[in-house]
């Protein structure tokens, strides 16, 4: 997740800002007489036009539309790889496929920026392995193999016992296993529905309580249609004209 955000930064708004000079107006960067000296170096193929980064994190020396379009479609052809459609899919997601992912982002990395990214780009440093996560949140989501738990159905896996030992030898289980930071305990639970159908139960729970608010108004005013409501119907009782209907002879 990480990649596809930063590499999507990088297709919207250029390269990574040295660090001093991150968060700082174009009046701030003037008045301390600062300089990325790396944004003439790492220029995109085509040239750049200037996107500013709201956030102050990137130097807004964004690719064309042509090597932008490179970048994103290649961020989708990844997340596609390493999607969980792929378990709905039957497709068994290897580290392999992960390694293929990765060489795919770093690919079209390379045919944009030629010249290379910045040292201090967070997107050189994790294709590098030198990524400093640490006190980000991006690095709590990161948890190392030797502190990794797996958990399923409120249990904890444990190490050197086999899958069979605990759902049975029918291969065609199918089990959602979630994993956990060594000492945090259980994770939480699966919800019972997932979003879109609770977006469905709360659009039908809207419609019905649309139907029910004019089933209320209808009825407040059906009282109208009633005899007992016409307040001329004793007198047109007495005059012998009730019950009178206007229309042609049959």
């Amino acid at each position: 997740m990480f990649y596809f955000v930063e590499m999507g930064e990088l297709a919207d708004h250029g390269t990574f800002l040295p660090i001093n000079m991150q968060g700082l107006t174009d009046e701030q960067i003037e008045e301390l007489k600062l300089k990325d000296e790396w944004a003439e170096k790492c220029i995109p193929s085509g040239g750049y036009e200037f996107k500013m980064d709201e956030m102050g994190r990137r130097n807004g020396h964004a690719p064309n539309q042509s090597m932008k379009e490179v970048l994103k479609k290649t961020i989708e052809e990844a997340k596609a790889l390493i999607s969980k459609k792929q378990v709905q899919a039957n497709v068994c997601v290897t580290t392999e496929m992960v390694k293929d992912a990765l060489d795919q982002l770093r690919g079209a990395v390379m045919i944009v920026y030629p010249m290379g990214l910045p040292p201090h780009d967070p997107i050189r440093a994790e294709f590098e392995g030198n990524e400093d996560l640490e006190g980000l949140q991006a690095g709590k989501l990161v948890i190392e193999e030797s502190e990794a738990q797996l958990w399923w159905a409120g249990k904890e896996l444990q190490r050197g016992k086999k899958l069979s030992d605990y759902v049975g030898k029918n291969e065609k289980t199918k089990i959602v296993v979630k994993i956990q930071k060594r000492g945090q305990g259980a994770p939480a639970r699966e919800p019972v529905i997932n979003e879109d159908e609770q977006k469905q139960m709360m659009m039908h729970y809207y419609r019905r309580q649309e139907q029910l608010k004019k089933l209320d108004e209808n009825d407040e005013e059906s009282y109208l249609d009633s005899d007992w409501s016409d307040r001329y119907a004793l007198k047109r009782q007495f005059q012998g004209v009730k019950d009178i209907k206007w229309g042609p002879r049959k």
